[in-house]
């Protein structure tokens, strides 16, 4: 029974971390893509919206950028480390808090990817206020963001909760 609980969890995991993995490099092989026909020009423009695409050597929104291939290698040996720990983490979780790491360790996968492949992570979405422009980024950081935000609601409010009432 628990050998069938087990693969079920591991499959339903799997799919969901696959399904993640896939919508984001369908965006950025489309992306990329644009960008040759534009000739690197903006993709997209509009009053709030750009699409336009950089390439991004550090992590999220473009911190700890490094041109020296070492400390590139060993922060990508970091996050690998991270995402191995996070898969783990999956294993042992329920609930919200679950589902919350997979989408963490799907997107966490599609910048890792990229970051092998290509030596950098394309983004291209930059939500913009007239001159003030967010952090550009892609579809793997919005579930990586996502992912962290339910683990922080479920950490103040669920777990408090469940907590209270034990």
């Amino acid at each position: 029974m628990i050998h069938k609980f087990l693969n079920k969890d591991l499959y339903v995991s799997t799919l969901i971390i696959s399904l993640i993995f896939f919508l984001d490099r369908f965006s950025k092989i489309f992306i990329i893509q644009q960008d040759k026909i534009s000739f690197g020009s903006d993709i997209f423009n509009s009053t709030y919206l750009n699409i336009v695409l950089i390439w991004n050597e550090g992590i999220a929104f473009g911190l700890f950028s490094f041109s020296e291939a070492k400390f590139y290698n060993i922060l990508s040996l970091i996050i690998s480390v991270i995402i191995i720990i996070l898969a783990t983490m999956t294993l042992k979780s329920k609930g919200i808090k679950r589902y919350s790491l997979l989408m963490i360790v799907g997107g966490a996968l599609g910048n890792l990817y990229d970051r092998l492949i290509f030596s950098a992570v394309p983004d291209f979405i930059d939500f913009h206020v007239r001159d003030f422009h967010w952090f550009i980024f892609n579809v793997a950081d919005i579930f990586i963001t996502i992912g962290v935000i339910c683990l922080i609601f479920d950490e103040i409010f669920i777990e408090r909760y469940e907590n209270e009432t034990n």
